[in-house]
């Protein structure tokens, strides 16, 4: 090769993996178009289940249909991304997104918006596994923990709006246009996809599921990615237990709250916008573990701010959970594509899909001991997994130079 290819390669590689700010709007599109559908659900569950004349225990159906479906295809979507590139998956789950999202509005039983949520649930991967992997092929270093977390506060900032906007937009104008509603901004999220994401440069196609069934052995035989795993299963588990039960206790008496102030109670998912990028940084120079250390005393702290009685209290001590959690998301979804040496979609893909199956559980598990302790004994529950992850983060997370 000559030294103007060489130059030149080097200049496409400075471009590529400097995460220039077009980069940085597609991996926060992607994130937001991600999250703003998978819990729009959330904040009108009460409406919802007067709406259909479905149970409490039953509604949450709208909730797990889709995180199950995510976790279904998890694994199915890394293969086929591993075969067929990025960009083009991402984009086109994104448009397609658009489609369930506006027949759930339209839907006229309870059954129909379960199955357009599982449908959504369906197209969902294809954004999410893929577009961690993009960033893993994509960018090196600290170039790659940087993009997550931008990636990662898009999906804060979709989390967010899927839930404060369907529950504002429902108090005054219907849980239909509020969906509805949700079905535009994803639209609006894939036209910056469209523009601004480019096409890969480093993806190398591996042909045959054959070939990323083979990589699932090796995946799962990695003490460090099977930690992350854990770590992931316990974050999302940890998110939804909290976010879930948190909204029946503020629903009833004392508080109170409706469907507009229970959605507005996820301001404080804005607040990880900033500190997520801020842990990146302090991964890139302290360590992963160090960065876990601080943030699982960050939710046990929170944690015992909700226990309290007034209101503001709960909100301070959900801010913390909130900062803590998606600190520990960002440390794990940029540490996947650091040491899953080869076939990343695949190993992205279990770390979705175990992710996924940890936020499930989270909006069951939890319901027993929510019905004999009520709030106290789901703050004990997601305490034990925080200590669970903080060891298992403690003990395989090596510290890994090029990150």
């Amino acid at each position: 090769m000559s030294s103007q290819s060489l130059s030149e390669d080097s200049s496409v590689t400075t471009t590529r993996t400097g995460t220039s700010l077009s980069l940085n709007l597609a991996a926060f599109a992607a994130g937001a178009a991600t999250f703003i559908n998978m819990y729009s659900t959330m904040a009108i569950l009460p409406v919802l289940s007067k709406a259909f004349g479905v149970a409490h225990g039953a509604i949450g159906l709208t909730i797990t249909a889709p995180l199950m479906a995510t976790a279904m295809m998890a694994p199915v979507t890394g293969a086929i991304s591993d075969r067929f590139g990025r960009r083009r998956l991402i984009l086109g789950a994104a448009i397609l997104l658009i489609i369930p999202t506006a027949l759930a509005a339209d839907a006229n039983s309870f059954h129909a918006l379960v199955l357009w949520r599982f449908v959504q649930g369906l197209m969902l991967p294809f954004i999410f596994t893929v577009t961690v992997a993009y960033i893993a092929d994509e960018t090196t270093g600290a170039d790659t923990v940087k993009l997550a977390a931008t990636y990662a506060s898009g999906t804060i900032f979709g989390g967010f709006c899927g839930r404060a906007i369907t529950g504002f937009a429902t108090e005054y104008v219907g849980w239909r246009i509020a969906l509805l509603l949700v079905a535009a901004i994803t639209l609006a999220m894939a036209a910056i996809i469209w523009r601004w994401l480019t096409p890969e440069r480093r993806f190398r196609p591996v042909y045959g599921f054959r070939a990323a069934l083979h990589a699932f052995p090796l995946h799962l035989t990695n003490p460090r990615l099977l930690a992350t795993y854990g770590i992931s299963f316990g974050m999302l588990f940890n998110l939804i237990a909290v976010f879930t039960f948190i909204n029946f206790r503020l629903a009833g008496a004392p508080y109170n709250l409706g469907p507009a102030a229970l959605g507005g109670i996820f301001v404080v998912y804005l607040a990880s916008m900033v500190t997520s990028p801020l842990s990146a940084r302090l991964a890139n120079r302290f360590g992963r573990r160090h960065v876990m250390l601080a943030a699982a005393p960050m939710t046990l702290a929170g944690l015992a701010l909700t226990l309290a009685g007034p209101l503001p209290y709960i909100i301070a001590g959900l801010l913390l959970i909130t900062i803590a959690l998606f600190t520990q998301q960002t440390l794990a979804t940029s540490y996947v594509g650091v040491v899953a040496l080869r076939a990343r979609s695949a190993a992205v893909g279990l770390y979705v899909t175990i992710y996924y199956i940890g936020g499930s559980l989270g909006g069951i598990v939890p319901g027993g001991l929510w019905h004999v302790f009520h709030w106290p004994g789901c703050v004990a529950l997601v305490a034990l997994m925080q200590m669970g992850m903080l060891s298992l983060a403690l003990r395989f997370w090596k510290e890994v130079r090029q990150v």
